[in-house]
């Protein structure tokens, strides 16, 4: 397997920036909008730091430290509101994972900050990405629980130039009912349509499902893994905005 993954990498440097020093720059934004309470908070916050010990997903950020993935982590709602609460760090060892999960549960609750600019978190963290030149790949993970209200379109924002090599991927979370109803099914499934046509794009892009927050770290663990386990090739090409991937 160590042979099949150098194999990889050598033929990822064929695309890859000279000089790269990271495999990918993953930034994973998370909402906050007055549609999260602060146990929904908990249940995202804690869920992502699960996910990311989780024995499948830390052997795939640990496999290749030589060429790391570099993590930074947001939460968004309101127009004017996007807030750090990891820097862009590279996932290089088991004791750095460690203090980035800890770093994670030890953020606090936010304050509810109203509507959801599901186009305003796009562009923060496709500006950020923008900046992480030195890597191969540049991936967003924007989770919500609810269509843009304020602010940029998510169709509009992804015209923006720093678009140019990011890719979007969407975690869609249901209501918080622990009970699983035909109506709530019902809404999970618009609200994936609505990734699906409005925000994801790039090579492969694609929406995961998390019926409720208490879903929420195993929905994340899939996500992470799919999206760790693709090969980094072609990190340089053009990237296609949703509706004309699917034409």
């Amino acid at each position: 397997m160590r042979c099949v993954l150098g194999a990889m990498v050598a033929l990822g440097l064929l695309t890859a920036p000279a000089g790269a020093a990271c495999r990918m720059a993953l930034a994973i934004a998370l909402d906050v909008s007055s549609s999260v309470d602060a146990e929904e908070h908990r249940l995202q916050i804690d869920g992502l730091a699960d996910a990311l010990l989780s024995p499948d997903v830390a052997a795939k950020l640990l496999e290749l430290p030589e060429t790391p993935v570099r993590l930074m982590v947001y939460e968004w709602s309101a127009l004017g509101h996007q807030v750090v609460v990891l820097h862009w760090t590279d996932v290089t060892d088991q004791p750095t994972l460690l203090a980035i999960a800890g770093q994670l549960r030890a953020t606090g609750t936010p304050l509810g900050h109203g509507a959801t600019g599901l186009g305003q978190a796009m562009r923060f963290g496709a500006r950020e990405l923008a900046r992480q030149t030195d890597c191969w790949q540049l991936k967003l993970d924007i989770a919500g629980d609810g269509e843009n209200n304020t602010g940029p379109p998510p169709t509009v924002v992804a015209q923006d130039p720093e678009m140019a090599r990011v890719t979007i991927n969407a975690l869609a979370v249901g209501s918080s009912s622990r009970t699983t109803t035909e109506p709530q099914l019902n809404e999970i499934k618009q609200l994936m349509a609505y990734f699906e046509t409005q925000v994801i794009r790039g090579p492969d892009a694609f929406v995961e499902a998390a019926l409720s927050y208490t879903d929420f770290a195993e929905a994340m663990r899939r996500k992470l893994l799919r999206e760790l386990t693709a090969l980094p090739l072609g990190a340089l090409d053009p990237v296609t905005p949703a509706a004309d991937r699917d034409g």
